[in-house]
C-alpha cells in the first residue's frame, strides 16, 4: 500500500507499513476483497488526500472522520465528492458558510474539491476506507493509528498550519497538535444535526486566510471551478 505514496509522505510514514497494525489492515481489506464485499474508495484513490498535497505543501487540513459510503462519492479528500454525484448535505452547508464569509464565493455545480487540496489543504478523513453502504464498517482497523501518525507527523516537523476541526471526532484530535506551532479552529461539524448550533457563522475560511496570510503564506484561493 505505501508504493503509490507521494515522496515527502513516504519518507514520513515509510515505517508504518512494517508495523502489525498495519499489516493487520492489509489482511482485513484483503479479506474483504476476497469475500466480494465493495470497498469505496477504489484503491488507486486511497491515499488522494496525500498524493494531491505533498507533505512539505500542507498549510490547512480539514478532518473528516469517514469516506462517504455511496457508489461513485468517495475519492480519498475529506467532504468531497466526485464531479456528477449530488453534493452531499454537509458540504452543501460548507457552501452556504463559504457564501456569507468569503466575498464573491459561489457555490459551484459539483462537490469535487480537489482545486483546494491542490493548494495545500490536507482533506483527510480519519478512516481512509469503507465497505459500500455500511457507514464506519471500516473503524477501528487500524486507519485511525495511522492518520493519528499523519496529524502527529505534521505537529512535530512543520509549523503554522491552521488544523480546522469541525465535530466532537474532529477535536479529539487536538491532542496530537502542538498548539505552540500551529493554530486550532473548532466548531461544529457542518452535518444538517449541528450546522445550526455554531458551524455556520464561524468564519473558518476567512480565519484561515488571514493566519496564513500573519505567517507570510499565500491565502487559499477557496473559489471552486464550475
Amino acid at each position: 500500500m505505501s508504493a503509490s505514496l507521494e515522496p515527502g509522505w513516504l519518507a514520513v510514514l515509510e515505517n508504518e507499513f512494517e508495523k502489525d497494525y498495519m499489516k493487520s489492515l492489509k489482511a482485513f481489506l484483503q479479506k474483504e476483497k476476497e469475500t466480494g464485499a465493495t470497498v469505496y474508495p477504489k484503491g488507486s484513490d486511497i491515499f488522494n488526500a496525500l498524493n494531491t498535497t505533498p507533505f512539505d505543501q500542507v498549510k490547512v487540513v480539514i478532518l473528516g472522520q469517514d469516506p462517504y459510503h455511496g457508489a461513485g462519492q468517495a475519492h480519498g479528500l475529506s467532504f468531497s465528492v466526485q464531479r456528477g454525484i449530488a453534493v452531499p448535505p454537509s458540504l452543501k452547508n460548507i457552501y452556504k458558510e463559504l457564501e456569507s464569509d468569503i466575498e464573491g464565493f459561489r457555490a459551484p455545480g459539483h462537490g469535487n474539491l480537489t482545486h483546494w487540496a491542490e493548494q495545500g489543504v490536507l482533506l483527510l478523513n480519519a478512516t481512509l476506507t469503507v465497505r459500500a453502504s455500511e457507514a464506519a464498517s471500516h473503524q477501528n482497523r487500524g486507519w485511525e493509528v495511522f492518520t493519528d501518525e499523519i496529524i502527529k507527523s505534521l505537529s512535530q516537523k512543520r509549523e503554522h498550519i491552521v488544523f480546522l476541526l469541525w465535530g466532537k471526532s474532529a477535536q479529539q484530535k487536538a491532542a496530537l497538535i502542538d498548539e505552540k506551532k500551529h493554530y486550532i479552529l473548532t466548531a461544529p461539524h457542518p452535518s444538517p444535526f449541528s450546522v445550526h448550533t455554531g458551524f455556520l457563522g464561524s468564519r473558518h475560511f476567512s480565519k484561515t486566510n488571514q493566519l496564513l496570510i500573519q505567517n507570510n503564506l499565500p491565502p487559499i484561493d477557496w473559489s471552486l471551478p464550475k
